[in-house]
Order: structure tokens, then sequence, then C-alpha cells
């Protein structure tokens, strides 16, 4: 929910969901007052900072959000919920899991850290690990090397400020790659034969490994989407446009295959670099 974050999202199509589920995003898609994809980032954002200056603060919903990003593709409604109560608990639980207990005081008293920790036990509790299933993961300050992997640098869509969007409207600036499920999980199943033959298990082989086995977890004819999300208010836009990380690593990877060492190691130098100088913006804050 933070305002420099990038988000890899999976849409399912509306025949993935239950009937009752079915019927309710079906009657969303054709609500007027839904939240529309040029101002969704700033309501969740919005509503976690409103939630988190509170006295006292709020570290997940209430309820879980009834909101979800959409796409359609020949008529067919995909769907991609917010989950924003889920995410919370769970970046919540990471963050508490990390800090310690002091610390954790002076960012929040200990009995909300605990009712949310216990509210969040009821839900794995009732709805078992199925419910941890989450549609959208989020990375602060950069964007992770193994979430280029699924995407080709065919499926980049880069919009800059006031530019029109492909269905004629103007959008917000943001730089976006989407694909199918069936390219994804072969891109990312390709790139873990490689690393593993010509590398071995190394870091980023886990990583991979990570995102190949969230995407098994949904349905085979859904929607995979990276979105630079605010993160590209930390890049111009010359250096938006020669992003080109996602054809970068897609080149390290076919070096890697071919034998061609140098040029691997070179691609990936260039992107590990790129994302490096835009993390340690972090620390300059």
């Amino acid at each position: 929910m933070l305002p420099y974050a990038a988000y890899l999202r999976v849409y399912e199509p509306l025949t993935a969901f239950t009937p009752p589920e079915r019927s309710s995003w079906a009657a969303y898609a054709e609500a007027t007052d839904r939240p529309r994809r040029a101002s969704a980032l700033h309501a969740e954002h919005g509503e976690a900072v409103r939630r988190l200056l509170g006295v006292p603060p709020s570290p997940a919903p209430a309820q879980e959000s009834p909101n979800a990003y959409l796409r359609r593709v020949e008529n067919v409604l995909y769907i991609c919920p917010w989950q924003s109560r889920l995410r919370s608990w769970l970046a919540f639980s990471r963050f508490r899991g990390a800090t310690p207990a002091r610390l954790m005081e002076r960012f929040v008293p200990i009995s909300v850290a605990e009712q949310t920790a216990d509210d969040f036990d009821r839900f794995k509790r009732r709805g078992g690990s199925a419910a941890l299933r989450t549609h959208i993961r989020t990375s602060t300050w950069h964007v992770p090397t193994s979430w280029f992997v699924p995407f080709d640098g065919n499926e980049r869509w880069l919009v800059l400020d006031g530019e029109g969007g492909p269905d004629g409207t103007t959008t917000t600036r943001n730089l976006i790659y989407v694909t199918s499920m069936a390219h994804a999980r072969r891109r990312t199943a390709r790139a873990l034969q490689i690393i593993r033959r010509q590398v071995g298990e190394v870091a980023v082989t886990a990583e991979v490994e990570e995102v190949a086995r969230w995407l098994e977890e949904f349905h085979p004819h859904s929607l995979v989407e990276l979105d630079y999300g605010g993160i590209v208010h930390l890049m111009g836009d010359d250096t938006l446009q020669d992003d080109q990380s996602v054809a970068e690593i897609s080149t390290a990877l076919t070096g890697l295959e071919n034998g061609e060492e140098e040029l691997a190691f070179a691609m990936y130098q260039r992107v590990i670099l790129r994302w490096r100088s835009i993390q340690l913006l972090e620390s300059a804050n």
C-alpha cells in the first residue's frame, strides 16, 4: 500500500470464482461508483494512511475490501481482488516478526498488535491455507528480478503523463506488462531449468521458484500483470523509456542457455545495478 511500491497481480477469469462470487463480481463490474484503474492505487494508499495515522493506529481494515482490479479481454471479465485486509495482515505479521518488541511499541500499541494477530489467527483457523492466497504481491522501492521472468519485452506498455491508454482514455504515468498465465508459467519453468543447469541452486533460483509456485495457485486461463505502480515516481521519463529490464533478463537467460556467459552476465548486471540505484533511494529518505 506504500506509494513507492510495485505490484505483481493475477487476474482470474470470472468462471474461476464460486457462483455467489461470480454474481457479486459481475455486479461490481457494472457499478458506476467503483474505483477506476487510474485512481485505484491512490484509493488503496489513502485508506491505508488513514488507518495508520489513526489513534490508535489500525494495522488492518476491520472488513475485507469489496474492490478489485478488472480487465476485459475478448469479452471475458478478469478479476484481481484487492484483498486489502489479508494483505495488511500478512504485511503486519512480517513486520512484527522482524521488529524487536520494544521498538514495535513505538509503532503500534501492544494491545492493538495482539488484537490484530488474534484476528488473523482466527481467520486462518476458519479458512485454512487456501484462505491465505493473495492475488497481489507488493514490493517497495524496487521490482524484484524474479518478477521480470514471466514476461516478454513485447508485452511492455509505457504511459507518460497525459498520454492515452489503449482504450483511448487518458491514464496516469505507468509502466505495465501483461501476459497470459500459460506464457508466464512456461517462461518461469524455462528460467528455472536454465538457472539450475548453468548456475545451480543460488538465491535467484529460489526467488524464481517462489514466483512459479505462486502462479500455480491460480486458474490456468488467468492473466498476469507487472505494474511498476508508485515506483515510476522514482524514475524520470528518460529512465522509464530506457528501462528494458524484462527484455534484459530474457536476454540473460538466453545467453546462459547458449553458453554466452559474458552476454548473460552483462545483461543481468545491467538490471541489478539499475534497481540497486533506485532501491538506495529508500535510505536517502
